[in-house]
């Protein structure tokens, strides 16, 4: 019997769930077995696994699982070097030359186990079957407005937190900028055709932020787009891969410009391909902007798990698309799981 072990997150401010109680139900009516772990932090509460009829298990631990569950997660695993001997689903940030991925991929290589990534769940034609993406831009860009804000008073952008849906969310941001009592900025969003273009530029509208709204079409020229150095804020919802241009180079820091924030909810910044390599490091919701240029002023809001901050909702939907997938699992060399196992092997190969 297939057997998915649904994992407690233990990344700090991380309280998503891929698997919704409904989720897990029919799953076991089609005959796949769920242990669901208990969690503290989880934005779905466990009863709702419970009630479904999920076997429970003590919070993290999925390392003494049976050596034949498949281990389900969304964010990285702790980084403590051990080997991994099962086959895990989650987010592993291991196949663009991230350097912390290639730590991931020694480890998954000395166990014996496989990595199914979510980024690499993709169809028949490549695209993914599941994203986290409008979310992403949704949340990326109200941070990044909160890091503009911050800057009109003299400040850096202070920490921020999970909201309990999107409502709470609007009223907080729109309330602090109305105390402003100074005009909207300008963004340009890139990649406002996707998923995560698209949620960035509905946080925009909502604000009363005029957008620009930009796709392949408007850089396959290449670069470089001053355009972009002509608007307030910048979005890039690109996602890092070979051929991709730089949208803000390292010359940026000192020109003459209007922008002052940049939201990369992409968010790559070790990656090989980072088009936005003003800055090297994430964010983090205790310090959700990166100063790199004072004179004029720019900072970067690059937080990597930014559909958390808007949990419940952001699993619903996201747990809805994967489903469909999950119903599969009994037959993992064919499909999405069959295409991201040959994905898995290719960068492990010797």
């Amino acid at each position: 019997m297939t057997h998915l072990w649904v994992r407690a997150e233990q990344r700090p401010n991380e309280e998503r769930v891929g698997l919704t109680p409904e989720g897990a139900k029919a799953l076991m009516d089609a005959g796949i077995k769920v242990t669901v772990e208990e969690s503290s932090v989880r934005a779905i509460t466990l009863q709702g696994y419970i009630d479904a009829g999920c076997d429970i298990a003590a919070e993290n631990s999925w390392p003494t699982a049976p050596a034949d569950a498949i281990i389900f997660g969304l964010k990285e695993l702790p980084e403590d070097g051990t080997a991994l001997p099962h086959r895990h689903i989650m987010f592993g940030h291991a196949f663009k030359g991230q350097h912390s991925g290639k730590a991931l991929l020694e480890r998954f290589k000395a166990g014996g186990g496989t990595l199914y990534d979510l980024e690499y769940l993709v169809d028949e034609t490549g695209r993914r079957v599941a994203a986290f993406g409008y979310w992403a831009g949704y949340a990326g860009a109200a941070v990044t407005l909160k890091s503009w804000a911050a800057q009109q008073r003299g400040e850096i952008c202070g920490p921020v937190g999970v909201y309990s849906g999107k409502e709470a969310l609007l009223a907080d941001l729109g309330a602090e900028l109305d105390a402003l009592n100074i005009d909207r900025p300008t963004s340009i969003v890139i990649g406002a055709l996707g998923r995560v273009g698209t949620g960035a530029a509905d946080l925009c509208e909502a604000m009363g932020v005029k957008v620009t709204k930009w796709d392949m079409a408007e850089t396959a020229t290449g670069g470089p787009f001053p355009e972009i150095l002509d608007h307030d804020l910048f979005l890039n919802c690109i996602f890092a891969r070979p051929g991709t241009p730089v949208f803000v180079p390292r010359d940026a820091l000192t020109a003459d410009r209007k922008l002052s924030a940049i939201g990369d909810v992409a968010c790559d910044p070790d990656s090989d391909y980072n088009p936005v390599p003003v800055y090297d490091r994430a964010t983090s919701w205790d310090a959700p902007a990166l100063r790199v240029a004072d004179t004029p002023v720019l900072d970067v809001m690059a937080i990597d798990n930014l559909p958390s901050m808007l949990p419940v909702e952001s699993s619903e939907d996201y747990a809805a698309q994967l489903l469909p997938s999950l119903l599969a699992l009994g037959d993992l060399d064919a499909g999405v799981w069959g295409r991201a196992d040959a994905t898995f092997k290719e960068h492990t190969a010797d």
